[in-house]
């Protein structure tokens, strides 16, 4: 498997060659360091400091890190040796993680070229949790770290992994059991930084739709709105809390203070906010029609005719036995849009739980028992099922995973309402409403004031990751005269200008080379620096298999 990747990355290479500002220079003799001294470069930060992509770590893609590209120009005017933690057991490229020999994270996405779509690559991986390295890095960044955890001792304790008191990541290579990530990165006595923390702080709210961690995917009711942004007390947090934004800025003031404590100089990052990332826009909020209904319901092969045919049947039935019911109901309420019929002449919306929506539990259950005669346990039933019920609207978020679950089969609901999405609706994290997205605005905003805050008082250089990423969503010309999108991988003749990978959240090795650049224009600003530009065509985008 390891010979199979193919690359669809260098399709503009032409470009380094008429572009004298992008790496591979004829000469350094112009490049300076300006005010900056990068003999020893620490970066801290998560998983987008790591280099993870396509939903792992993994040898090759770790090598295009950011903070990696970053050392490389830095070398040009006397930067030193930097390092990251070693993925040489990563033998076969395939990411992942085990503990024991068991697997804890899965490997790498690929398109598989014969699907078309993102998948797992098949096979094991060889990235051994325990086998502890003990080593301090210049790359400190530790896949899923929130702001807290750096200072945080014990969350690189191996010992406590199993039992998630500890991060896997930080476990391999944490100088010791009691170690936190500031510590060890301090031990390179960084003469210059970079510190990109506090993404994780409210994604992981943020990428489960603002539910609380659930084992159960088809769990509705029980998944809550969660978050913590009145609670002062990082370790009582849940795994999807928004961290309260006190917590934040006090310890984003630690680990400036402690970073700059030897006169380190730096460059902090914005928070992005999630709306400019494929995770969330991706999957339409109405992808139902009535061939794609039809085509779940004919043979294999069935031409478009018969599937639209079965889809507009399925409809009418779904229409005559739940969704004149709902909207009903719900109009009855006042709220008239609440649940449309279904038209088989256009696209719509899926059915969600929306825990903010008015609950009509009780006048879904009166309503059966008294005018369809259901005995009181169905109907209530059924009123718990869909008192919350709403369909999407354009401003909703629909989670990426979403697209392979509406649909399929709801194994704890009634055979006559058991499809995700269709006639059950998908529990609250799938779906990120706009109650759910101020929240993790009004959070995302106060960090970014605390960063900026703390980055003035420092005079630290301040990258805006937000409005880079926010540009994104219209479209963003990079230096190399290339336009580039957020939009999620759709075939080979798009991939080209995409800069995320294909877990929707974390960049390409390409979009990393984007964000290299982005900081170091601000370098150069902020520090009068000259420092060349990498090319981003140079760096591969999204990896496809011939065969998984």
């Amino acid at each position: 498997m390891k010979n199979k990747f193919i690359y669809l990355a260098i399709l503009a290479a032409g470009f380094a060659s008429c572009e004298p500002e992008f790496d591979n220079p004829v000469s350094t003799d112009d490049y300076s360091a300006g005010e900056a001294d990068f003999s020893s470069y620490v970066a801290v930060g998560n998983s987008l400091t790591a280099g993870y992509m396509d939903g792992t770590v993994y040898k090759s893609g770790q090598a295009n890190s950011f903070p990696s590209l970053l050392a490389k120009q830095f070398a040009l005017v006397g930067g030193g040796a930097f390092t990251q933690p070693s993925y040489e057991d990563d033998v076969n490229n395939y990411g992942g993680l085990t503990l024991g020999g068991i697997p804890i994270a899965s490997t790498r996405l690929v398109i598989d070229a014969a699907e078309g779509r993102p998948e797992n690559i098949t096979g094991s991986s060889t990235i051994e949790v325990t086998n502890l390295q003990a080593t301090a890095y210049n790359n400190m960044g530790v896949p899923g770290a929130k702001s807290f955890h750096l200072v945080a001792p014990g969350y690189g304790n191996v010992a406590g992994v199993a039992t998630g008191q500890a991060n896997p990541y930080f476990a391999r290579h944490a100088t010791s059991a009691s170690a936190t990530v500031l510590g060890d990165a301090m031990m390179k006595n960084p003469t210059f930084f970079t510190n990109w923390i506090g993404n994780n702080d409210v994604l992981s709210y943020s990428t489960n739709g603002g539910a609380a961690s659930s084992t159960n995917v088809y769990d509705n009711t029980a998944a809550a709105d969660h978050n913590a942004t009145g609670n002062l007390d990082p370790s009582t947090y849940g795994g999807n809390d928004i961290t309260n934004s006190n917590v934040f800025g006090s310890v984003y003031s630690t680990l400036i203070n402690t970073l700059t404590s030897g006169g380190a100089k730096g460059v902090v990052a914005t928070v992005p906010n999630v709306t400019s990332i494929p995770y969330f826009t991706t999957v339409p909020y109405a992808p139902l029609t009535a061939q794609g209904l039809g085509k779940a319901l004919t043979p294999p092969g069935s031409d478009a005719a018969t599937q639209i045919a079965a889809g507009t049947a399925a409809m009418g039935q779904l229409n005559a036995q739940l969704y004149a019911l709902l909207d009903g109901i719900f109009t009855a309420g006042n709220e008239p849009d609440r649940v449309n019929v279904l038209d088989p002449n256009t696209a719509n919306p899926v059915l969600i739980y929306d825990v903010d929506a008015a609950d009509r539990s009780a006048q879904i259950s009166g309503y059966l028992q008294a005018v369809l005669n259901y005995d009181a346990g169905t109907a209530n039933a059924f009123g718990a099922i869909f008192g919350k019920a709403r369909q999407t609207t354009a401003t909703d978020l629909v989670v990426l995973p979403a697209s392979s679950f509406i649909g399929s089969t709801n194994v704890n609901a009634p055979a006559n309402i058991n499809a995700n999405g269709i006639s059950y609706p998908l529990g609250n994290k799938w779906v990120l409403t706009p109650q759910e997205q101020a929240k993790v605005k009004a959070a995302t905003d106060a960090y970014n004031a605390s960063i900026k805050a703390i980055a003035q008082d420092k005079n630290l250089a301040v990258a805006d990751m937000n409005a880079i990423l926010n540009q994104l969503v219209s479209g963003l010309k990079a230096d190399n005269g290339t336009w580039y999108t957020a939009n999620y991988f759709n075939s080979a003749t798009t991939e080209f200008k995409v800069l995320f990978s294909l877990d929707g959240v974390h960049p390409n090795a390409r979009g990393y080379a984007v964000i290299s650049n982005e900081i170091i224009k601000v370098i150069n600003s902020h520090y009068k620096a000259n420092l060349p530009l990498l090319n981003p065509n140079d760096y591969p985008g999204i990896h496809i298999v011939p065969i998984n």
